[in-house]
């Protein structure tokens, strides 16, 4: 069985550049990232080619000694060529409609099947090993949707940056899933409550 852990890119300051890195909170978030995965026998990490997800997961890389394979196939789901109006209605447009692509844009089955690849020849590559996979929330959610077809809209709306869900999977067939991002604990203050 391969047991993939589906690593969602931490906090970056939102911009059009899919260059964009990670936000001083973001890189926080990847320390705890490497800190909760950091015990786990990796065999490999891979990641998307956009630099936030690459970021989120190198301090886990560098802690245990891994490249970090850059996978296409992980990259951010292209919503439109355009900039948009009411972010949260196109995505759910998408998902309401699998096959639809805006102009310019990539429609969830097109993304989901990329993603799959990916997967498919990591689970090839790697059938008794835990394998990461660093990439970015929708492609998270389509890829996971496949396996689990309860997955959607909501679950794709509850992601946190980072979050990371445990993948366990024989071949095609899924063997379990869960969410094991946890955040870490709130810094207690002295000052005075308001």
């Amino acid at each position: 069985m391969t047991v993939l852990y589906l690593v969602r890119h931490a906090h970056a300051s939102w911009s059009l550049d899919d260059a964009r890195p990670l936000s001083s909170a973001g890189e926080k978030a990847a320390a705890r990232v490497a800190e909760l995965l950091g015990s786990r026998s990796l065999a490999a990490i891979h990641a998307s080619t956009e630099r936030r997800a690459r970021q989120t997961v190198e301090p886990l890389a560098e802690q245990k000694g891994l490249p970090i394979h850059p996978e296409d196939g992980l990259r951010e789901r292209r919503l439109m060529d355009a900039e948009i109006a009411d972010f949260r209605a196109a995505v759910e447009r998408t998902w309401d409609e699998p096959d639809f692509a805006f102009p310019g844009g990539e429609s969830n089955t097109a993304a989901q099947r990329r993603g799959l690849e990916v997967v498919r020849r990591v689970v090839a590559d790697h059938p008794d090993g835990e394998v990461v996979l660093g990439t970015h929330g929708n492609l998270l959610a389509l890829v996971l949707q496949h396996f689990d077809p309860k997955v959607g809209f909501d679950f794709w709306e509850s992601l946190t940056m980072p979050d990371i869900i445990r993948l366990e999977v024989e071949g095609e067939e899924i063997k379990g899933w869960k969410r094991v991002w946890v955040a870490p604990p709130a810094v207690e203050s002295s000052a005075p409550s308001v």
